[in-house]
């Protein structure tokens, strides 16, 4: 049986060395090796895509590497675009917009002002590095505050338990480990 591809609502464009060289810790990272800064950000925007249900492609600049045919590959679920020789980032993004930007709601992340009002006028809408890093921010302590509330609630619940049935419990625990 075939797996149907997921359908998303919303599409995230991040131009990949935009963000590195706008969030201070990548930049601080691509400082020491660009590759993990990569890595880093690919993971960031992979739980960003988990949480907030919005598909996420990371894309990167290559137009300068000679002889480059370009790159996409999926890392944890986002699609990761390194660009072909002779295409910027900006490119990439703007002929994708082109395609889909009229049907799909779609954002790009990026704070290069020339490409955020060509985004606007292709029917995006545009996010800032720093807009992103915030919303990325709030939306981890949104999942802290929530994990945080269920441990009180089941540790309130174990509270509640009759030391009888919670020496049971952790006899059952053992024996099934």
């Amino acid at each position: 049986m075939k797996r149907r591809a997921k359908e998303y609502k919303e599409y995230l464009f991040v131009d990949g060395y935009n963000i590195i060289n706008s969030w201070n810790n990548l930049r601080e990272l691509s400082n020491l090796n660009l590759e993990v800064a990569r890595e880093e950000l690919i993971e960031t925007m992979a739980e960003y895509q988990h949480y907030s249900g919005i598909k996420v492609i990371v894309v990167f600049d290559a137009h300068l590497v000679k002889g480059n045919a370009g790159k996409k590959e999926t890392v944890k679920g986002v699609e990761v675009i390194y660009t072909k020789e002779n295409e910027t980032a900006d490119q990439y993004i703007e002929k994708t917009l082109d395609d889909i930007g009229r049907i799909k709601r779609v954002r790009v992340a990026t704070s290069d002002w020339m490409e955020q009002q060509i985004v606007l006028g292709r029917g995006g809408t545009r996010i800032s590095a720093r807009e992103l890093e915030v919303e990325i921010l709030n939306q981890r302590n949104l999942i802290r505050r929530k994990k945080s509330k269920e441990k009180d609630k089941t540790e309130l619940f174990i509270g509640k338990l009759d030391e009888e049935i919670l020496k049971k419990l952790n006899r059952w625990r053992k024996n099934n480990e």
